[in-house]
């Protein structure tokens, strides 16, 4: 414990930059809209409180492999289509891509619009199929 305290007192510049380094970080990750659920995660949502997957890719990657009963909303039509499927602003969401990207951006759109219980798909459905979690194609 002693070598601690002087380490610290001795690399305070060190501890500093490494202190602003982390709250950076969960500055970024809290203007990330959504809270990001791994896929075990998303069942357990689905299952537990019965939320509503929206999967942002466009129609032909869609019916190349989604997970069964996520609903197909391209990132383009979100702001046209969402209110038709999710009339419930408290209704939980989970927001499917195919990476992770478009999911923060669609998420910060649902929030603006009022949507205060929107998640997203960590790693998209990329992270999905590493795990060799099913897919329904079609």
């Amino acid at each position: 414990m002693e070598k601690l305290i002087l380490f610290v007192a001795e690399q305070w510049l060190l501890v500093a930059a490494l202190l602003s380094c982390l709250m950076l970080l969960s500055f970024h990750e809290s203007r990330r809209a959504g809270r990001a659920l791994t896929p075990h995660e998303l069942v357990n949502l689905v299952n537990q409180q019965k939320a509503l997957m929206i999967d942002l890719r466009d129609k032909a990657e869609y019916s190349k492999g989604h997970i069964l009963d996520s609903q197909s909303v391209p990132y383009t039509k979100l702001d046209k289509e969402i209110e038709r499927l999710a009339a419930d602003k408290d209704q939980p969401l989970v927001l499917i891509c195919k990476l992770g990207q478009h999911s923060s951006a669609a998420g910060k759109k649902l929030a603006a619009m009022g949507y205060g219980n929107v998640h997203r798909l960590k790693g998209g459905i990329g992270e999905w199929q590493s795990l060799q979690m099913p897919l329904v194609k079609g």
